[in-house]
């Protein structure tokens, strides 16, 4: 199954356009140049997901994304902005790219949307996470996760039990090797928290290891029995 894309971008010389390389990979593309056109085009097709290069239209991109949200309600928004941009809040896209950065990153950022199973899910302990539609459940609460999320969600749930240092954590779902400032990753943490527990500020899942890193408890500790 080919997953259709609609990528806005600008047209400009000094920019090579993501068309061909999401083409290659086996991606069908729909290309427009502005935000207005976008929404146009969204009345006619339905994609897996949009990618906006802001960094070719000299934009932040904020506006655009803004404006698709009201039409759009599953489908990604992966933002594309030049490194020299200021930072933009995490909820204006699902995903957002600084300049430079290589196709296969951004075919990374976008292959947890591309799943084609129809109800894989993973289990661990209460909590359940859909791998397609980035949903995670516990209890009563349903939440639906942003693919950094996702992504670290899954990867506490593959080892349940486990720490996790900070380090590995942030290599992979910050995708860099950059380790000055991992403060992101305990902003996240605390995301996930308030997605899972009951009292996000007394955790019974999601547990600090202090100085080390973090891991998905589901299994309570044993407490031997109190001698009479």
């Amino acid at each position: 199954m080919k997953h259709l894309i609609l990528l806005i971008e600008g047209k400009r010389i000094d920019r090579p356009s993501y068309m061909a390389g999401l083409n290659k990979k086996g991606f069908i593309v729909e290309s427009v140049s502005s935000g207005a056109g976008a929404v146009q085009k969204l009345k006619e097709i339905n994609p897996s997901a949009v990618i906006i290069d802001a960094a070719s239209m000299r934009t932040a991109g904020t506006r655009i994304c803004a404006s698709l949200r009201k039409v759009i309600d599953e489908a990604p928004i992966i933002l594309i902005l030049s490194a020299n941009k200021d930072k933009v809040s995490d909820d204006c896209a699902d995903e957002i790219l600084y300049l430079p950065f290589t196709l296969q990153k951004l075919l990374n950022r976008l292959r947890p949307y591309m799943s084609t199973s129809n109800n894989k899910k993973l289990n661990c302990g209460p909590i359940t996470l859909d791998m397609k539609e980035r949903w995670v459940i516990c209890g009563d609460k349903k939440t639906r996760l942003t693919p950094r999320l996702f992504l670290l969600m899954e990867s506490l749930m593959r080892k349940p039990d486990e720490v996790l240092h900070r380090e590995d954590l942030f290599r992979k779902i910050w995708e860099t090797d950059y380790l000055g400032d991992t403060r992101s990753l305990d902003v996240h943490i605390s995301w996930l928290r308030k997605a899972v527990e009951e009292d996000p500020r007394h955790p019974e899942f999601i547990k600090t290891e202090r100085g080390i890193g973090y891991r998905l408890e589901v299994e309570k500790p044993h407490r031997p029995k109190k001698r009479s």
